[in-house]
C-alpha cells in the first residue's frame, strides 16, 4: 500500500488537514458529531466517484457525465411510481416497509438501465464516452424534468426509507456503511475477478486485451451498466436523506466526483486506478470542506483549495518524495 506514490501523499494530506483543522477549530472539529456529519455527506459523492473511476479505467476516453442525472432520474421514477401505488395506503409499519422496498428496486433498476444505454452507446454504436454520456446526461434530464415538471417530489416522513439516509447503526451512518461496503466489493472485484483483470488490462491496451480474446464491448457494456447502478445507490442515499427528488439536484457534484477519482490517482487514459486512493482522496476533500466551513471561508476559497490539492496531488507525486519505486527483479 504505502509504495504507491499517490497513497503515501494522501495519507499525509490528511493527516496534515486533520491536524490544520483542529488547531484552526480549537479542538471542535474533532467532536465525534463532526466526524458523524462527515461520514453521512461523504458517500452520495464518493458513490459518483468510484463511478466515475471505473469507466475512467475501462480507457478509450472513458467516463460518465450522466451520473447526477442518472441517480435524479431513478429515484424520481421511484418516488412517482410508488406514491402513485401507495397513494390511499394506511401508516402502518408494513405499508412503510412495503414501499421503501418497492423504492430502492425501481431506483436501482431505472440506474442499471441508464447505465446499459451508456454501455450499448459506448461499445455497441461506437459512441465517444464523452460525447455518449454528455447526451444522455441531457437526455435523463430532460425526463426528469418532464417527469415532475420541476418541483421536487416529497417522499415524505417513511420510516425504513429516511433511514437509509438519516439512520446510524452503533453510531456509524448508514450512508457511510454503504459506502464502505460498495468499496471493499468494488475493489474487491478490480483485484480478485477476472473481470478486473480485463478491465484493467482492456484500459491499459485495448488492442491486446481484444487480441488476447477478451470481449472489449462486453466488458465495456458491464462497466457503464455497473456505473449506473452506482449512480442509483447514490440518488436513494441523497434523496433519502432530504425525503424528496429533484430533475437538477446536486449539478455541481459531477466534478467534485471527477476530482475525487484523478485526485486518487485514477488515470484518466485508462488502466490504472485503486479504491483505496479514491477513497483517501474523498476523505481530504470532505475534511477541507468542513474545516472552511468550521472558519467561516466562502466557497471560491474552497474551490480554490480543492484545485490547489488536486495540483499538489500530481506535482508532488512525479517527484522523487513520492514517486513509486520499482519493485527489485527476482534473482
Amino acid at each position: 500500500m504505502l509504495s504507491d506514490g499517490h497513497i503515501r501523499f494522501l495519507i499525509i494530506a490528511n493527516g496534515l488537514i486533520l491536524l490544520v483543522a483542529a488547531l484552526l477549530s480549537k479542538g471542535a472539529f474533532l467532536d465525534p458529531y463532526n466526524f458523524q456529519s462527515m461520514a453521512t455527506q461523504l458517500p452520495e459523492i464518493g458513490l459518483l466517484a468510484i463511478a466515475i473511476m471505473l469507466t475512467m479505467v475501462s480507457g478509450n476516453g472513458g467516463i460518465d457525465l450522466s451520473v447526477i442525472s442518472s441517480a435524479n432520474l431513478s429515484v424520481i421514477v421511484a418516488a412517482l411510481v410508488c406514491k402513485a401505488l401507495f397513494a390511499g395506503a394506511d401508516s402502518s409499519a408494513q405499508a412503510g416497509w412495503s414501499f421503501s422496498v418497492l423504492f430502492v428496486v425501481i431506483a436501482l433498476t431505472v440506474g442499471t438501465l441508464c447505465g446499459l444505454l451508456n454501455g450499448l452507446l459506448v461499445a455497441r454504436a461506437g459512441y465517444a464516452p464523452i460525447l455518449a454520456t454528455l447526451g444522455t446526461q441531457l437526455l435523463f434530464l430532460g425526463v426528469a424534468t418532464v417527469l415532475t415538471g420541476g418541483p421536487a417530489v416529497i417522499l415524505g416522513d417513511i420510516a425504513p426509507l429516511s433511514s437509509i439516509g438519516n439512520g446510524d447503526l452503533l453510531g456509524i451512518p448508514i450512508p457511510f456503511l454503504l459506502f464502505l461496503a460498495v468499496s471493499i466489493g468494488v475493489s474487491l472485484m478490480l483485484s480478485r475477478t477476472r473481470f478486473g483483470f480485463r478491465l484493467y488490462l482492456m484500459g491499459s491496451n485495448a488492442k491486446a486485451a481484444h487480441f488476447a480474446g477478451i470481449q472489449t464491448a462486453t466488458v465495456t457494456l458491464v462497466t457503464y451498466t455497473i456505473a449506473g447502478s452506482l449512480a442509483a445507490l447514490s440518488g436513494i442515499i441523497s434523496s433519502t436523506r432530504s425525503a424528496s427528488a429533484k430533475a437538477d439536484f446536486g449539478v455541481s457534484y459531477l466534478l467534485i466526483a471527477i476530482l475525487i477519482a484523478v485526485m486518487g490517482g485514477v488515470n484518466p487514459s485508462g488502466g490504472y486506478g485503486k479504491i483505496l486512493g479514491l477513497a483517501l482522496a474523498g476523505v481530504a476533500l470532505q475534511m477541507l470542506s468542513s474545516t472552511l466551513s468550521f472558519i467561516g471561508a466562502n466557497d471560491f476559497l474552497k474551490d480554490f483549495m480543492w484545485g490547489l490539492l488536486l495540483l499538489l496531488s500530481i506535482g508532488l507525486t512525479d517527484s522523487s518524495l513520492f514517486k513509486t519505486k520499482p519493485k527489485p527483479a527476482p534473482s
